[in-house]
C-alpha cells in the first residue's frame, strides 16, 4: 500500500471520524436543549443517532488500525481478526439501529407502507455488508493459516539447508 494511499485514507478516516464527532454533539445539544414537539419520538430517536455514530467511529479506528498493520507488513497475523470483529460487530450494531429507527418510524407511514419495507430492505442491506466483511475475515483466516504453514515450511528448509 502506498504512502500516497495510506495519507488519502487517513484523511478521509479523520474527516469522517470529526463529522461523526459533531453529529454527536449536536444530537446531545439537542436532546439537552430543544424539547419534542409531540411529532415524531425525538428523543429515542436522538439516542439512535449518538449510538449509530459511535458503531461508525468503531468501524473508522478498526480500519484505521487495519491500515496500519497493512502498512507494517502484519496485517496477516492473528491481531487483525480484533480489529475484523469489531467492524463486523459495529455494522450489525448500525444495522440493529436502523431497524429500531425503522420500527419507530414505521407508525407514522401507515398511509404509505412501501417506505417502511424500503426502510427494513435497508437494514437488510447493511447486514448484508456485515456478511460481506465476515467473508473477508475468513479470507483474511485462510491468509493467516497459509502464513504461519510457509513460515513453518520455510523453518523446516532452513534446518535442511
Amino acid at each position: 500500500m502506498g504512502k500516497l494511499t495510506v495519507h488519502a485514507l487517513r484523511a478521509v478516516l479523520v474527516v469522517v471520524l470529526a463529522g461523526t464527532v459533531f453529529v454527536q454533539a449536536s444530537m446531545v445539544w439537542a436532546l439537552v436543549t430543544d424539547p419534542e414537539d409531540g411529532s415524531l419520538p425525538l428523543t429515542p430517536l436522538r439516542v439512535i443517532t449518538i449510538l449509530g455514530m459511535v458503531s461508525a467511529q468503531v468501524a473508522l479506528v478498526c480500519v484505521w488500525r487495519l491500515v496500519a498493520m497493512v502498512r507494517r507488513g502484519t496485517v496477516f497475523s492473528h491481531a487483525a481478526f480484533r480489529y475484523v470483529d469489531g467492524m463486523i460487530g459495529a455494522i450489525v450494531a448500525a444495522a440493529l439501529l436502523w431497524f429500531a429507527v425503522t420500527a419507530l418510524n414505521a407508525p407514522g407511514q401507515r398511509a404509505d407502507p412501501g417506505v417502511t419495507l424500503i426502510m427494513g430492505g435497508v437494514g437488510v442491506a447493511i447486514l448484508g455488508v456485515a456478511l460481506i466483511v465476515l467473508v473477508l475475515r475468513m479470507l483474511l483466516a485462510q491468509a493467516v493459516a497459509r502464513d504461519v504453514e510457509a513460515a513453518r515450511m520455510q523453518a523446516e528448509l532452513n534446518e535442511v539447508i
